[in-house]
């Protein structure tokens, strides 16, 4: 599996990649590996307000849906409305052009709770 150094990680598969005050949003390559074939992306509404563990969106595949949660409070501040016509970009490109949205962070100290890839490993290994 794919873990980035670079990246942080949610226990609910999400990954975040930290710009100032943002943070971009998608799901891991052990997530997408696990769905099978995304068919549908449903990207939140932007300028949302949302908390941290909330479900933002839902991705569904050929055997589930599943449910996406903001690994940090804050306000959507963009979205990849290509997924709409490109679902399976989640499967071929989950941390490039796969990602969900972006969020501005309400909270730097949200950031403290998520995983760096060691410990993301640890937990998909384990």
């Amino acid at each position: 599996m794919n873990v980035p150094d670079d990246l942080r990680y949610s226990s609910d598969h999400e990954w975040i990649r930290v710009d100032g005050t943002k943070v971009r949003v998608g799901i891991t390559d052990y997530a997408q590996d696990a769905l099978g074939d995304v068919v549908f992306v449903q990207v939140p509404d932007l300028g949302s307000e949302v908390a941290a563990g909330a479900g933002i969106s839902e991705v569904e595949s050929t055997k589930s849906v599943s449910d996406i949660y903001a690994p940090v409070a804050g306000t959507i501040v963009e979205v990849n409305n290509d997924l709409d016509g490109n679902p399976e970009q989640i499967n071929g490109d989950p941390y490039g052009e796969g990602w969900i949205c972006t969020i501005e962070v309400a909270n730097p100290a949200d950031l403290e709770g998520l995983l760096d890839a060691e410990a993301y490993r640890k937990l998909i290994e384990g």
